[in-house]
């Protein structure tokens, strides 16, 4: 809940408001008065009479009624604090730099808490404690700067941390970025990231709102809901862009399946990003890099002229495009003909397009009308233009924003330059422009924009399951790995074709089990987690001997309790897992089994439920993608079978939560059949 009172508040009030500037409570005094906040200020603070010039309250029972309260006190203060802005002075906004919260302890955890309850019950919007606080054109209610230049209509900031949120401000200003609000939850106490985007989503009027999002965070607390507002947002016209810090996963060294040491909380963030329509970003420029990209305008295709004049920063540049599956299409020979004619000898026409270090302005104008009238498949151009700093290019510039308003195609503007053009770039700002200063920062950013898929809806089919088997089956299990009878009941339930098999205790029942299954059958021992690693698999076995002395050899192996007997089938082995991961429910991978998964680690990943959409994707992001259609006259798989096995799957997990760990290692597919062979279940019922 964040309240009209707190976005544009009438009066603001600073309780610890201090003279030193290199304080929070005086910073944050001296953002107000510098930004011309028009609203009415107060100040407490015990200790003095007047602070930078305002009149000063000894405490907050003294101030009149406030409609944001902004707490730069120590911790075990604010609650106090608190209860009496928000049940006797009718705040509706609190900001709490103070950290000693639950970031510290389990003390400052129950007065966080309580603080919280506070703003709830009286319908407050609390931000913090432990961050920077909030800004946006109405006030700046923050201790830190640069204060960037707000624009309705351009980007919202949401950051946990309010150190990077500073850095990311730092960097926007010196390109000319502006933002609409900028959000420190700190230790989202009652306004986290997910609450902020719920904000943003049921208050989006596209035109007026802020287009462009930006996320910085170090968790994720409610997948659900970020997946359904983010998604929400894009179908309204916003574009989302996040960096997700904290990819390690330590957890995994200990995993004990395939499935635990291939994926983990990274993994599981990348699929909700996918599920969602959100770009994940690797770092700071990358993420402003998008912003402005997003803001004026990303291309409707992925085929990009690269327009020059210097030729090393055209090279990377169409290098980082290539590596993300961004065309730069040559030019025919006809239509480079035609260009040349205009441009000094020596020009390359081809695409790059390079003009040569001596290129005019004029030239540049003759390139950029060229490709719009002449190439209709080019989707946007990337112009890099840097100067040595012999004279000036204001003309250049100029022409640049001439042209990006008319051509009906996006124009990134890229200058390697800075120094030697400093004036120039500043009145290309001044006419409210952003460019790149790095050209493969901008081709990765463009790529991340361009391979982000659109959200998936929330309604997703999900295949018919035998629910109520499932259910039975994991009821009654205990914990642990199941047994190989249960995880076939949950494989046939799910709807998974399996190979034939039986389970054999003694000699008698392996004999009477090869008879059932038929000959040529494989063995494998039933006990130990890694059957392969123990002797546990033994293949090609064709006679009745063979069967018994397999037998004898298996149930001499430490901790075997059996021996399955399974129909010994052909085809590329493929692999589906799936794990749970806190908070975000199942990810489910697929990739190729056997070696590939094992050593080559061939994965994609998909948050359950998985759509058919989703799966395909997986399927066909994988490296060996080829080897699942077929090459060199060799038989490929039903992708169909495989993608419809993936989402299987998913739902088996939708209808067993209780679902730890899965791998089927290996499936075997064909063009006819994709059959699991092998296949373990951990459950967990905590």
């Amino acid at each position: 809940m964040i309240t009209k009172e707190f976005l544009k508040p009438q009066s603001i009030v600073v309780v610890g408001g201090s003279e030193d500037v290199q304080k929070p409570g005086g910073k944050v005094l001296k953002n107000l008065k510098d930004t011309r906040y028009p609203g009415k200020i107060y100040v407490v603070n015990p200790k003095a009479n007047t602070i930078q010039g305002i009149p000063c309250f000894r405490s907050v029972e003294d101030i009149p009624r406030a409609d944001v309260a902004i707490l730069a006190i120590p911790a075990g203060l604010c609650l106090s604090a608190v209860e009496t802005l928000c049940s006797r002075k009718g705040t509706k906004g609190i900001i709490i730099f103070s950290a000693g919260f639950s970031e510290e302890s389990e003390a400052g955890a129950a007065i966080e808490n309580k603080i919280r309850e506070t703003a709830d019950t009286y319908g407050a919007t609390l931000i913090g404690p432990n961050c920077v606080g909030y800004m946006n054109g109405n006030y700046a209610g923050v201790f830190t700067s640069p204060i960037p230049k707000f624009i309705p209509n351009s980007i919202d900031l949401i950051s946990g941390s309010g150190a990077t949120a500073l850095f990311i401000i730092d960097a926007a200003v010196q390109l000319g970025i502006p933002f609409a609000n900028v959000f420190s939850v700190g230790n989202s106490a009652q306004i986290g990231i997910e609450q902020v985007l719920e904000f943003l989503d049921q208050s989006y009027i596209h035109g007026t709102s802020a287009p462009v999002k930006l996320i910085y965070a170090e968790s994720i607390k409610d997948p659900l809901k970020l997946w359904r507002h983010a998604a929400s947002l894009y179908r309204k016209g916003a574009r989302i862009a996040a960096i997700k810090a904290g990819s390690s996963e330590a957890g995994s060294r200990a995993a004990s399946s395939h499935t635990g040491a291939l994926a983990n909380p990274d993994s599981a963030v990348n699929a909700l990003f996918e599920k969602a329509g959100i770009i994940r970003c690797n770092g700071r420029n990358q993420l402003l890099t998008a912003a402005c990209i997003l803001l004026k305008g990303a291309p409707k295709g992925k085929n990009m002229c690269v327009i020059t004049h210097a030729g090393g920063p055209a090279v990377m540049l169409t290098d980082v495009l290539s590596e993300g599956n961004i065309r730069v299409p040559v030019i025919d020979q006809t239509r480079r003909k035609k260009l040349l004619e205009k441009l000094f000898p020596g020009s390359s026409a081809a695409n790059p397009i390079d003009f040569l270090a001596t290129g005019t302005a004029a030239q540049l104008g003759q390139i950029i009308d060229f490709v719009e009238q002449d190439c209709p498949e080019m989707d946007g151009m990337a112009v890099i233009f840097g100067s040595p700093g012999l004279t000036h290019v204001f003309d250049v510039y100029d022409l640049l924003d001439k042209k990006m308003s008319e051509c009906s195609r996006p124009i990134y503007p890229i200058f390697p330059s800075a120094l030697n053009v400093t004036e120039e770039i500043l009145e290309f700002q001044k006419k409210g422009r952003v460019y790149f200063p790095d050209e493969v920062v901008f081709g990765s950013a463009l790529a991340k924009i361009l391979n982000t898929p659109e959200p998936v809806p929330e309604d997703i089919p999900v295949p018919g399951t035998d629910h109520d088997a499932i259910r039975n089956i994991i009821d009654q299990a205990p914990e642990g790995y199941l047994l190989p009878a249960q995880v076939s009941a949950l494989l046939d339930a799910a709807g998974i074709h399996r190979a034939k098999e039986a389970l054999a205790h003694t000699e008698k029942e392996a004999v009477k089990a090869a008879a059932f299954v038929g000959y040529p059958l494989v063995m494998k021992v039933v006990g130990p987690v890694h059957k392969s690693d123990v002797g546990g698999v033994r293949m090609h076995i064709r006679d009745k001997e063979t069967v018994l002395e397999t037998f004898r050899e298996m149930m001499s192996i430490k901790g075997a309790i059996s021996v399955l007997l399974q129909s010994q089938l052909s085809g590329r082995e493929l692999f589906i897992g799936a794990k749970r991961e806190p908070s975000f429910g199942h990810t489910v991978i697929c990739g190729l089994g056997g070696i590939f998964v094992e050593v080559l680690k061939d994965i994609s990943t998909g948050l359950s439920p998985v759509s058919a959409e989703e799966a395909s994707r997986m399927v066909r992001s994988l490296k060996g993608y080829g080897l699942i259609r077929g090459v060199r006259g060799q038989e490929g798989v039903n992708e169909d079978l495989f993608v419809g096995a993936v989402r299987r799957i998913s739902a088996l997990c939708q209808s067993a939560p209780e679902i730890a760990e899965m791998d089927l290692n290996p499936l075997l597919g064909t063009m006819r059949d994709v059959v699991a062979v092998d296949a373990r279940i951990r459950i967990t019922k905590r």
